[in-house]
């Protein structure tokens, strides 16, 4: 478990606010900076809920003024609606069930995925 450290912590804000806003890829820098700290899973999952809330809502008005939608854009998005509940209620269900060092284990391995994506996305986008 390493110690907290506030300009780290800034830093990981800043970069997963700013990755979030123009990739909606803000989950890996955030996740760099919280899980080496040890917390429990509560404090972990109520962290990152709170933090991409936040950012969700701060960021609303100004992608919704760029990306002006379209008509079929707002029924999609109307329709994504509905699928909170359901993920809401399975993150429940998987949260409850893993234990501290298995959620910590998927966490891990998310974020492994998730770099080697992004790492295979830079290269390709640099080769074509």
């Amino acid at each position: 478990m390493q110690p907290r450290s506030p300009p780290k912590a800034v830093a990981a804000g800043l970069t997963s606010g700013i990755t979030t806003m123009v990739a909606h890829s803000g989950g890996p820098p955030l996740a760099m900076y919280l899980l080496p700290l040890g917390l429990g899973k509560q404090v972990y999952a109520g962290t990152t809920s709170l933090f991409f809330t936040v950012g969700n809502i701060v960021k609303a008005a100004p992608w919704l003024a760029l990306a002006r939608p379209a008509g079929s854009v707002w029924t999609l998005m109307a329709i994504s609606l509905l699928a909170i509940p359901s993920g809401v209620w399975l993150g429940w269900r998987l949260h409850a069930r893993l234990d501290q060092r298995q959620m910590y284990r998927v966490c891990y391995g998310l974020l492994v995925v998730t770099a080697m994506k992004l790492l295979w996305d830079g290269v390709g986008g640099y080769l074509h």
